[in-house]
């Protein structure tokens, strides 16, 4: 069975820890790298990463995208949203379908 993290500021993310969810708090491109990078070694089959964190390590992201575990989904933090969630979303439907179908 694998396990489902979130990593972001603290605002953000700490209510899913009601969720049983763990939560990695991270403010800097440094340290959200090694945190991702850390839970994804420890057998995490889902990283939920807020947009904001993620827009600051894209290298990363694109790295995990391109494996099958974890699955790296972006999320919007408690600041808004920056459409790149759902940028991902539009080309990952896009590969699978052969067209933009949303």
């Amino acid at each position: 069975m694998y396990k489902v993290a979130v990593v972001g500021d603290r605002d953000s993310v700490l209510g899913f820890r009601a969720l049983g969810v763990h939560v990695y708090i991270a403010y800097e491109a440094t340290e959200a790298r090694k945190v991702v990078d850390g839970i994804a070694k420890d057998g995490y089959g889902v990283i939920f990463i807020t947009e904001q964190l993620a827009s600051l390590i894209p290298e990363t992201i694109e790295r995990y995208n391109a494996e099958i575990t974890p699955a790296v989904i972006l999320i919007p933090s408690n600041q808004g949203t920056l459409n790149i969630g759902m940028e991902n979303i539009n080309k990952n439907v896009e590969r699978a379908v052969g067209s933009n179908i949303l």
